[in-house]
């Protein structure tokens, strides 16, 4: 089958002849198909075989976008038995057969009956076979074959990703890339020009600029100021058929913005400013605000503004707002109208992000002068002190001037002040205030004990204008006077051991004093002369510790009554039997024991006379000293030692035996025979440990002889 095309694009033929081995060629155009003939050898018998068929294949073409009234042509089918008598029948089928593509089964021209898109389908495979139309016998076996659909230029290029938009920094460098834009063409890119796109600009010249084959956009200008136009709408072009005129089109706009850069320093928009701030600004206000313009955005307009020089940069202080950019000056010191009027400060505003690409574009700073002007404001008087002290001693007289406060008007008319307490407490009842001088004097009677501190607030107000008023804490010390006698610190019950040594302590007396240490802490104690001393006791003052020592001395045991003749045959019979033990205050015989602290006393005491003593007595000046340096134990032995000595004592001396006391005495022995000798079984080491406040004490109940003390 030999397949013909007529197409007007002139399609390539390719033709494929199949022709039986031993037969004569084919005709140009076609195959002939003829049945195989052999001569038969002798005994032989003639044996059919199938013949074989030549098949002449094409790859049709038909142009899509087809609009014309009739079917388009696509070409022919023919085959070799075909004699044109209409015999041979053709038959089409595969992809598009009986709606898109039709073929007359006489003679096998082929049509396209509809418009065809080379971008949705670009070809089809069909299937062409001839057969007997008698018999509906296929004269030759089935070809395939292609109908390939032909490309037109009917797509222009497109942008998918537009429109666009994109930064650029101001000032960048001619060239500089932008951004690079792609448009795709859907037509057949290996058939013609159809598919060839090229790149122009149809707006934003002269600033920007494209490459006509890769579509890289590019800065065109030097210098481009992002404060002199920020925003540009570029329009770019894609032609296909590379393009030539006739060529489709399609554009895209890309929105080109210009970033910031730091090309712009600040500026101050006056050389002068003036600000008005009144004396009563509190420290640490707010008082005014001043600002630099700066052209550029962001970070690039940062600043920080300092003051740099001027009378006032002791007195005020500035500080940068980050959100409004501006500068807040405030107040560091207190103003004072009387004192100074105006105040100049001069003030820089610089950038605090520096690009030092466009630094000789700076300075990157301003400096501006301000001029502050304090207003006069009418204050309350001023207290030449912000608080007082005053004393006064208790048992004042009422009218007792305590002190005097003093407040002045600090403005300049000085108006005359006023002085009043405010009695808002009971406390300020106490005092008075002079109008006029501010002296306070006492209203009532204090008693430091009762109260021994108080505070008032004084108050001054203008005359002029009593509503402008200031106040003034006071206090008042209540100084002591000795108003108050000591007292015990409680009541006392003593109770005295019967076999308590001589000087041993039997009580500690302590007093207390209302009056402060400086009228009350020295106290003085002595026994009440009104009443009848006993002898058995004595009181001691104890200077260290301020309080009294009381000190029992046992004299009844060393007093001695008149010498017994004791008979030598029995001395039982002599004994003195009795159940008392001593005679009080009313014993006369008694031993008194001040004898031994009064050097009078001991030189009055008698020697024998009947026998010449040969112990010469101590001297007078010798026993008055050793009475004030020993104790009472020690001079009670220094004289056994004496009486042991003196060969004059007979041997009746008023010694007193007391072997027994008689039968069921309910009183115990009073012997005082070994009493000098005797001691407590109590032990009073322990008052050692009590600390340095009663180491007296532990010296005078103590057990080693040398840390006793008189």
């Amino acid at each position: 089958m030999r397949i013909t095309s007529t197409s007007c694009i002139c399609p390539v033929l390719v033709c494929l002849c199949f022709v039986q081995r031993c037969y004569g060629a084919a005709h140009h155009g076609s195959i002939k198909v003829t049945r195989n003939q052999t001569k038969l050898v002798e005994g032989e018998t003639e044996v059919h075989h199938r013949p074989k068929r030549g098949w002449v294949w094409n790859q049709f073409f038909v142009l899509e976008e087809h609009m014309g009234p009739d079917p388009q042509y696509v070409g022919k089918l023919h085959s070799n038995s075909d004699k044109g008598d209409g015999s041979v029948k053709y038959i089409l089928t595969g992809e598009g057969a009986g709606t898109i593509f039709i073929i007359d089964d006489t003679t096998g021209d082929i049509h396209s009956t509809k418009s065809l898109d080379r971008e949705q389908k670009t070809h089809y495979v069909l299937h062409a076979q001839a057969i007997d139309r008698r018999t509906n016998k296929p004269l030759e076996p089935e070809s395939e074959f292609i109908i390939k659909v032909q490309d037109i230029n009917d797509n222009a290029p497109k942008f998918t990703d537009g429109p666009y938009i994109v930064t650029v920094p101001e000032m960048s460098e001619m060239g500089t890339s932008v951004l690079q834009v792609t448009a795709t063409d859907a037509d057949d890119p290996t058939y013609g020009n159809s598919a060839r796109v090229v790149y122009s600009i149809l707006q934003g010249q002269p600033y920007f600029s494209v490459d006509p084959k890769t579509g890289v956009i590019r800065t065109a200008l030097h210098n481009m100021d992002r404060e002199a136009r920020e925003h540009y709408s570029v329009v770019i072009q894609a032609k296909d058929m590379a393009g030539q005129v006739g060529g489709l089109s399609g554009s895209t706009t890309v929105n080109i913005t210009l970033t910031d850069v730091n090309d712009n320093p600040p500026r101050f928009p006056q050389k002068h400013y003036q600000l008005y701030v009144p004396e009563s600004a509190q420290v640490g206000s707010a008082v005014g605000k001043i600002k630099a313009n700066d052209a550029d955005t962001g970070s690039n307009a940062d600043m920080k503004y300092t003051i740099i020089n001027g009378d006032g940069s002791g007195v005020f202080s500035i500080s940068t707002d980050k959100e409004t950019r501006e500068g807040i000056l405030s107040l560091k010191k207190p103003l004072n109208y009387e004192k100074k009027k105006s105040y100049t400060l001069n003030i820089e505003g610089a950038n605090t992000h520096l690009d030092f690409r466009f630094s000789h574009l700076g300075p990157f700073k301003d400096v501006t002068m301000l001029k502050v002007i304090v207003g006069d404001v009418d204050e309350p008087p001023l207290f030449t002190m912000p608080s007082y002290v005053m004393e006064v001693y208790e048992n004042a007289k009422i009218g007792t001037t305590v002190g005097t406060v003093t407040a002045q008007d600090p403005d300049t008319a000085s108006s005359l002040v006023r002085y009043f307490i405010d009695h808002n407490t009971e406390e300020d009842a106490y005092f008075a205030i002079d109008a006029s001088t501010g002296t306070i004097k006492t209203a009532k009677i204090f008693d430091r004990e009762e109260t021994p501190w108080y505070n008032i607030t004084v108050a001054a107000s203008e005359i002029d204008d009593p509503g402008q008023v200031s106040h003034v804490p006071v206090g008042v010390r209540i100084l002591d006077v000795n108003d108050n006698p000591p007292e015990l610190a409680r009541e006392y019950d003593v109770v005295v051991c019967e076999d308590a040594k001589p000087g041993q302590v039997i009580q500690t007396i302590t007093a207390t004093d209302k009056d402060n240490a400086a009228n009350g802490a020295r106290f003085y104690f002595s026994l009440d002369e009104e009443l009848s001393l006993n002898p058995n006791f004595t009181l001691r003052d104890n200077e260290v510790f301020s309080l009294a020592i009381v000190v029992l001395f046992i004299t009844l045991r060393r007093s001695k009554k008149e010498p017994l003749i004791i008979s030598e045959e029995d001395v039982r019979e002599n004994v003195v039997t009795y159940d008392d033990e001593g005679g009080g205050e009313e014993d006369t015989e008694a031993f008194d024991i001040t004898a031994l602290r009064n050097p009078s006393a001991a030189e009055e005491l008698k020697y024998r006379r009947d026998v010449r003593p040969e112990v010469k007595p101590m001297p007078r000046h010798h026993l008055s000293s050793s009475l004030d340096s020993i104790d009472v134990q020690e001079f009670i032995k220094q004289r056994l030692v004496e009486a042991d000595l003196d060969p004059s004592v007979p041997p009746y001396d008023s010694l007193q035996t007391y072997a027994y006391e008689g039968h069921r005495s309910e009183a115990g022995s009073i012997s005082s025979l070994d009493s000098a000798t005797t001691h407590s079984d109590q032990d009073y080491n322990y008052l050692g440990d009590w600390g340095p406040e009663f180491k007296k004490l532990a010296e005078l109940y103590g057990e080693i002889e040398s840390e006793r003390t008189t």
